[in-house]
């Protein structure tokens, strides 16, 4: 199983360190990554104050300079708000630069910023985003492209360069709980990363079951239809540690976000809850934290990929002591 990080490059919050010093502090999580011998490196893509990876091809192409192996890819790309040809030119020219490192998750978004920002409408949410994977599908397919559709002009025979060093650029759909996401994901045989932050993982089950079985009927192999899973995680030397460093920045960040949702302020109780056997966080020590992606795994039928998201206002230093321990303990653990 493949086993890796994301970020939404957190901003600092205070005066002491620059959003410059905060993404240099970046860069150095990521190649500890790649030394420890994690096997991916996810930026994530929002237009808010508290994050800085509005632009995360441009990080991502700066980490691959200073990285040997290590995949790098979006976590997820918001495909609705963007042009698929530049998606594709990006991260095309971030393969080149990683030496046939890259990929992409292309999904919604769970915040809307950018639909106003890029003077898009919420009534087209779901019709930008199928029309414009199916041409970004296209474009990777084909060097030159024929497509029309409703929101940006045709393309007619059309080149787009440059083409990236691998044969297919790899792209996956990053889901969140919708049935049809599932299928859809199935039916063009793209790989799958599901995103649990919440709740109990193994209720995922039946929506990746349906995955497999719309790929399938589709007439795409199993070993075509891999399935990632990103949850909220963080390890240390042992649970209690982990939950002291974790919990507080938790704590701080969901209650905020929350509030613009309306939903109740996050507490210690509920915390817990989804910290425990069957609830989707995975905060703790490297032996928990193991046992814990092992038994995810088995709950869905299998999974191909893990990613930590541990963006809670912890420190830098935290954050490289706990990357070096997911690679060093952590994955071993997993893979004997």
């Amino acid at each position: 199983m493949e086993i890796g990080i994301d970020s939404f490059a957190a901003a600092p919050k205070n005066l002491e360190v620059s959003s410059s010093q905060a993404l240099t502090e970046l860069l150095d999580r990521i190649e500890l990554a790649d030394k420890v011998g994690l096997d991916v490196f996810g930026l994530g893509e929002h237009y808010r104050k508290e994050f800085l990876d509005s632009a995360s091809p441009i990080i991502l192409a700066a980490a691959a300079s200073r990285t040997n192996r290590i995949r790098l890819t979006s976590a997820v790309t918001v495909l609705s708000a963007a042009d698929p040809v530049r998606v594709f030119q990006n991260f095309s020219t971030l393969d080149l630069i990683s030496e046939g490192r890259a990929e992409i998750v292309v999904g919604r978004g769970s915040f809307i910023e950018s639909f106003p920002l890029f003077g898009l409408s919420l009534d087209d949410y779901d019709a930008l985003f199928s029309e414009k994977l199916n041409l970004l599908l296209k474009i990777r397919d084909n060097e030159f492209v024929n497509w029309s559709g409703r929101f940006r002009p045709a393309l007619n025979n059309q080149a787009v360069y440059p083409r990236p060093l691998q044969n297919q650029l790899p792209i996956w759909l990053g889901v969140g709980g919708t049935a049809s996401s599932f299928a859809r994901a199935g039916e063009l045989g793209l790989p799958l990363m599901v995103a649990v932050i919440g709740g109990e993982t193994h209720r995922f089950r039946p929506l990746i079951d349906l995955y497999r079985q719309a790929g399938e009927k589709a007439g795409h192999s199993p070993e075509q239809l891999k399935v990632g899973l990103h949850s909220i995680g963080y390890v240390a030397n042992s649970n209690e540690e982990a939950i002291e460093d974790f919990y507080p920045g938790y704590k701080e960040l969901f209650t905020r976000m929350g509030k613009e949702r309306g939903f109740p302020p996050v507490t210690r109780a509920g915390f817990d809850a989804q910290n425990g056997p069957l609830g989707a966080f995975l905060v703790g020590s490297y032996e928990e934290v193991a046992e814990k992606i092992l038994r995810h795994s088995e709950a869905l039928g299998g999974i191909d990929r893990f990613t930590f998201q541990m963006d809670v206002g912890l420190s830098h230093e935290k954050l490289l002591k706990s990357i070096e321990l997911i690679g060093k303990k952590v994955s071993p653990l997993v893979n004997s």
